[in-house]
């Protein structure tokens, strides 16, 4: 067979055809890209407004280090004055403190009303009755175990004293003598210890407490003068078998621990193990709810300390009596400047909005890659030449590049817009607002890491979408699907990741599982950055930098490293699975080794010549004769445009309902130069047909050759050189006519001035080049418009072999014309299947016919032999009254005897009148001698036409089927 004329547009050329149309796509939809990239814009906008208010806020003076106008010359000026001297106790955090104050030590006390006591749930029967809860008399509780009980309440005895040293002339002094509790939980800093400082009693913990001890002492600091209370708390040691019991008893005493929800609460509990005279080795626990879920500071543990102090004073005084003591003498803060109390916003709520609006960026490449899926746009480039390479190259690499500007303006504007929101409102009017330099969420973070984890997201994000969109075919489905992970990723990441990220009890493993799912590495990115810039901005140093990753804390290298991975697998099976959706193969094609390749010899492919046999002696005359012309072309090297070897198409069931046959072993030939039209009803399978030419989909069995290349296997090559009109208009709604014909025409490798004159005869023979209806958006046409361009996309480049499906369906008459002289003058050199419900335009068009019924061809000629082959008749029709309908007849069968009635209704009969047997004069010589016998209102005698022949062919074909 020979080669086609043109040859391929090449790989570059095709992929710079398609990033030309994308990009003017991306043109045509500004509006959308406005909307796109304002959302971060507006969500930055409005952290920094935020962010500001909050800063004004924090700036009062409440919130600064107390100040004095002080006179200190005494001359009468005052000077402002600032210190820890002048200041409240909201104030005084902020103050500079060089040397911090001496606390004394504290154990945390629950409180009296959460006291462990007798309970149904804890049946130990040496813990208090509850009725002390009513006086709030309950003592404070310490479990010991371990393998030696004398040693353990021995050392039980040594916990506390029984009797109180306290002095009211030196009160530090002598609270280092004695062991202080208090149910004040504490706080992230130990400047003014909350004990003191929070509204509540200090305990002294003694062995016995006396009746109505209260002991009461002065406290100033600064300018605040406070008197504190300390009251007795016995006390009460109690011994358990079994760590195992202790757990017990803790568990079931903890909030929801039991089955009554009741809070039963210890001061702590040592296990001493193995503890003896020569040895010293204990296990404690302690409550950790008092450390306000913040375990990364470290003075939140300073009532910790205490506890262990109290086993060590107790072991000491075992083994040297009790005189010995290991004394706890304070606890102090670091020193530190003064200080300006700041809240980091934007930091604090990054994390979870930050995530919506990278993920946003997932529908938008999703809906765009199922719409022209939905659209079968993609396999319309396909069927004009491009290829699969060109289109994932430059696809991949714009969604890529859309992603990357906008990430890019993201970070950009973030970090300046709160230097420009602060100088608009500076000219604008006096703002209220402290000036602000950005988020500090981009500002502080090394900017590389930053580019580096958003460009390796968007690639991700990116063949994601790839991936998805196989699954999809609905722009919709696609579109609400997409957005629910937008949310889904947000508020998944942010109520249940982050609290796993944040329990350290938590397995470092399972969050690394779960982080395989990209939403959670997206978010933990986020996490991450948001971590260093709250610390940078509060502590006055920088964010993340490089030689962070290497911390064991830091998620950020995982998080990178399983997204770069992900990205790389996940574009790898991305394309695979296009690709085998693309061709209808099995997933696992590549396991069955036995399967044996189709060879691409024409004369190897006799699709199934035995199984024809049977079928030519059912097939009339004409197509059998076409079958028998397919055969002896494939043995020969005949140069023919289009070969259709037995090409059948099968539907298989669903639901119950057996198997359809669209097409039923379908042979025809086409030369160079021809067109051939397909008539038959709806749902005759020429659609069909068309599809498996086009390689919309494949045939069950037999094959068909364009040019000598096999539909099944050569298809890309076949697509170089081949025109489609679709029954329905695949169209670009933001492209011009103009835009479509440039793109197609660079897709078969016209460039320059060849592809401009091409272009413009195209949109001259179609009638879309005047009036400025070229440059018109093609969602802007006309049905009959779009129409035309849809023919003129078919044949610009040239294409030798040319399916057109229902060209000129809603067209007017005068458009209609013009496109049939259109499709006149391209036949010439090229081979056209026409598909149509218009006899008059098969009539005009097509060189020869095929009326197709139910899958198979019934009749197969040019027009004038189809006509004369089953329409041998004349068309004889007489209107009269309905009292003369029997003479009328007796009439026609004196003319005719074997006249056949095919009409009757109301006075009008139709008669059939084979030609041989009649002649036109008798016909009139007839009538006018009726006329002289009964009124005739009307009557006509006509050859037969195609419409009459199509109609008789098919009702003959579809009877014969029925039948059968």
């Amino acid at each position: 067979m020979a080669n086609l004329v043109r040859g391929p547009a090449s790989f570059w050329t095709q992929a710079n055809a398609l990033l030309r149309k994308n990009f003017t796509f991306q043109k045509r939809d500004a509006k959308s890209n406005i909307r796109l990239i304002s959302v971060p814009i507006i969500l930055c906008v409005l952290l920094v407004l935020i962010q500001n208010w909050v800063n004004k806020e924090l700036d009062k003076p409440w919130n600064k280090c107390g100040c004095k106008c002080v006179d200190k010359n005494g001359d009468g000026k005052c000077e402002k004055v600032c210190g820890i001297e002048y200041s409240d106790l909201s104030q005084a955090i902020s103050c500079s403190i060089p040397r911090p104050l001496e606390w004394p030590p504290f154990l945390q006390i629950p409180e009296s009303t959460y006291r462990a006591v007798q309970t149904d749930f804890i049946s130990y029967g040496d813990l208090p009755d509850d009725s002390c809860k009513r006086s709030c008399s309950c003592p404070a509780t310490i479990l010991l175990t371990g393998t030696n009980q004398t040693f353990g309440e021995s050392m039980g005895r040594n916990l506390f004293s029984s009797v109180s040293t306290l002095s009211s002339s030196d009160i530090f002094d002598s609270l280092v003598y004695n062991i202080l509790g208090s149910e004040s939980q504490p706080k992230y800093m130990n400047f003014l210890e909350a004990a003191f400082f929070s509204n509540t009693t200090v305990y002294n913990v003694r062995s016995q407490c006396s009746p109505n001890f209260t002991f009461s002492f002065p406290l100033e600091f600064g300018s605040v003068a406070l008197q504190q209370e300390i009251s007795c708390v016995k006390a009460l040691h109690l011994w358990r078998n079994s760590s195992y019991e202790i757990n017990d008893e803790l568990y079931k005493g903890y909030r929801n621990g039991n089955p009554e929800g009741k809070i039963n609460e210890i001061i702590t509990a040592y296990d001493f193990l193995n503890s003896n005279g020569i040895g010293f080795n204990v296990s404690i626990w302690y409550n950790s709810s008092y450390k306000n879920g913040k375990s990364n500071l470290p003075m939140e543990l300073t009532r910790v300390p205490r506890s262990v102090n109290l086993a060590s004073n107790a072991y000491i005084q075992f083994l040297l009596g009790p005189s010995a003591r290991m004394l706890f003498e304070f606890v102090k803060e670091m020193p530190k400047p003064e200080t300006e109390l700041t809240l980091d916003f934007g930091s604090l709520l990054g994390p979870l909005f930050f995530t919506w609006v990278v993920s946003q960026l997932f529908p938008v490449v999703l809906i765009a890659l199922v719409y022209e899926k939905q659209q079968n746009l993609r396999i319309m480039m396909k069927m004009h030449g491009l290829g699969d390479g060109p289109y994932w190259m430059i696809s991949y690499a714009y969604f890529l590049l859309i992603s990357s500007i906008y990430m890019l303006c993201f970070v950009i504007f973030g970090s300046l817009v709160g230097n420009a929101i602060t100088i608009q409102l500076k000219i604008s009017f006096v703002s209220p607002f402290s000036p602000f330099a950005g988020l500090k969420f981009f500002l502080l973070n090394d900017y590389i890491i930053q580019f580096v984890f958003y460009f390796i997201y968007v690639n991700l994000q990116a063949s994601l979408a790839f991936l998805v969109a196989v699954f999809f075919s609905n722009v919709k489905a696609a579109t609400v699907i997409g957005y629910i992970m937008v949310f889904a990723n947000g508020l998944l990441s942010e109520f249940l990741f982050q609290f796993f990220l944040q329990d350290e009890s938590f397995s470092r493993g399972w969050i690394i599982v779960m982080e395989l799912y990209p939403g959670f590495s997206l978010f933990r990115g986020f996490y991450e950055f948001s971590q260093y810039a709250f610390k940078g901005n509060y502590l006055g140093t920088d964010g993340m930098r490089w030689k962070d990753l290497s911390d064991d804390k830091n998620g950020m290298k995982e998080v990178l490293i399983i997204m770069l991975v992900q990205w790389l697998m996940l574009l790898v099976l991305a394309y695979y699975i296009d690709q085998i959706a693309s061709s209808g193969k099995d997933p696992l094609v590549f396991l069955w080794n036995s399967r044996k390749k189709p060879s691409h010899s024409i004369r190897k492919l006799g699709s199934g010549r035995q199984g024809s046999k049977v079928f030519v002696q059912m097939e009339k005359l004409d197509v059998a004769q076409e079958r028998e012309r397919v055969e002896q072309l494939l043995e020969s090297s005949t140069n023919h445009a289009i070969i259709c070897d037995n090409l059948k198409k099968v539907y298989p069931g669903k639901d119950g309902n057996p198997e359809k046959i669209a097409v039923r072993g379908l042979s025809l030939a086409l030369p160079q130069g021809e067109c051939f039209g397909m008539l038959g009803p709806n749902g005759a399978g020429k659609t069909t047909f068309i599809n498996m030419m086009i390689g919309l989909i494949k045939p069950s069995s037999g094959t068909a050759y364009a040019h000598g290349m096999d539909i099944r296997t050569d298809m890309d090559m076949i697509y170089t050189n081949m025109g489609v009109c679709p029954q329905h208009d695949l169209l670009w709604e933001t492209l011009t006519g103009r835009e479509h014909l440039l793109f197609y025409g660079r897709l078969k490798n016209l460039k320059g001035a060849d592809l401009t004159q091409a272009v413009e005869e195209s949109l001259k023979s179609v009638n879309l080049f005047h009036g400025g209806i070229a440059d018109k958006r093609a969602g802007k046409y006309s049905g009959g418009m779009k129409r035309r361009l849809s023919v003129a996309i078919s044949l610009i480049g040239d294409p030798k072999v040319v399916y057109m499906d229902e060209p000129s369906t809603g067209l007017d008459p005068s458009s209609r014309n013009s496109l049939w002289n259109v499709v006149k003058r391209a036949k010439q050199d090229r081979a056209i299947i026409l598909t149509t419900h218009s006899m008059e335009e098969a009539e005009h068009l097509c060189d020869r016919l095929g009326i197709f019924v139910d899958g198979t061809f019934q009749c197969i000629g040019n027009p004038k032999e189809l006509k004369a082959r089953y329409g041998g008749s004349y068309v004889f029709t007489m209107t009269t009254s309905s009292d003369n309908e029997e003479e009328v007849e007796h009439m026609v069968r004196r003319l005719c005897p074997n006249a056949n009635k095919i009409y009757h209704i109301s006075g009008t009969q139709k008669f059939e009148l084979p030609k041989q047997e009649v002649r036109i004069a008798d016909v009139f010589q007839a009538v006018e001698k009726a006329k002289g016998r009964f009124i005739v209102y009307a009557w006509g005698l006509a050859d037969t036409t195609l419409e009459d022949v199509f109609i008789k062919v098919a009702r003959s074909a579809h009877a014969f089927n029925v039948l059968s």
